[in-house]
């Protein structure tokens, strides 16, 4: 992103401070979430995408691609990766056929998301992907009682990915192969809760956000076409949690949105959570922020020395 742009601007008049977790776990522990071991990032989403979650134990399953290093493997972007639904169930189902015995249970849900289940706690800690993103991957491998067991499910994951006819489909046709699932999120779904502060309106199209938003009693609202437009539409509450995608984080007129509310105070504080693999860097501007002058704008990559 140039120096000239809007975030860079606002940036410039913030308090930023850095959060030692991945944006993911970030917004669990603001909404009363503990890691138990894990966030239980996967029972929740798993909800509200289209699956019955009961009350087995959730994993995240996300294919992605590992990419051969000079002595080790490393976790490349995107994570996950985008697969056709047919492509999916077709890998999902072979997975459903080996891992029977062994009381795994993969499904689909309705967003595209992959996702493992289980009747009982696995005895593992999981890494986010966020953490691991580009490093080797030995030190982001499940860790705990049974870490020896789920390195073994990895390996026999990529074993049949490695034959999977879709792959050699999309080899073929010049497109990344799934050679990979990446656990994480592990949990049962966690008992309602009332939060204590003063959110009261949730706002984004992920599974998560939904269902940390009903978990919490929230109002929740999907992201439309605009940022201008939610705006619009959450005008009425005192405390919105807004998740951006993707086409909205790199348009400007999102972020010139956001600083037209803090210059005419509709909003009267604005606090961005900024992923940066694993760590968040949490901005906060009030309105009179914006008259320091002496701040200069300073290119994006200053900020995530």
């Amino acid at each position: 992103m140039p120096p000239s742009s809007v975030l860079a601007y606002l940036l410039s008049k913030a308090s930023i401070r850095e959060e030692a977790l991945p944006l993911e776990a970030l917004v669990c522990a603001q909404s009363g979430l503990e890691p138990i071991p894990d966030y239980p990032i996967a029972a929740i989403s798993a909800a509200e995408d289209g699956l019955n979650v009961g009350a087995d134990y959730w994993l995240r399953a996300d294919p992605v691609h590992l990419v051969l290093q000079r002595d080790s493997f490393s976790l490349s972007e995107p994570c996950p990766l985008t697969v056709a639904r047919t492509h999916a169930q077709a890998m999902i189902a072979s997975f459903n056929a080996h891992f029977a015995q062994d009381g795994l249970k993969f499904s689909l849900g309705e967003s595209g998301a992959w996702y493992v289940s289980l009747a009982q706690p696995p005895q593992i800690k999981t890494a986010l992907p966020a953490m691991a993103m580009g490093k080797n991957i030995a030190h982001f491998m499940p860790q705990g009682n049974a870490a020896s067991h789920w390195v073994a499910y990895l390996n026999e994951v990529q074993m049949l990915l490695h034959a999977h006819a879709v792959n050699t489909e999309c080899e073929s046709a010049g497109e990344v192969a799934v050679n990979s699932i990446w656990l994480s999120g592990g949990g049962v779904m966690p008992a309602p809760v009332t939060l204590d502060s003063d959110i009261d309106c949730v706002v984004g199209n992920s599974a998560l956000y939904k269902g940390l938003a009903k978990r919490s009693g929230l109002m929740h609202h999907n992201v439309s076409a605009s940022l201008q437009s939610v705006l619009q539409q959450v005008a009425g509450h005192k405390h919105v949690r807004l998740q951006l995608a993707q086409d909205l984080l790199l348009a400007e007129d999102s972020f010139q949105a956001l600083l037209n509310g803090l210059k005419n105070r509709s909003i009267t504080q604005l606090v961005l959570n900024l992923a940066c693999y694993e760590k968040t860097l949490v901005a906060t501007i009030k309105p009179l922020d914006l008259y320091k002058f002496w701040r200069t704008t300073k290119p994006m990559s200053a900020y995530l020395v």
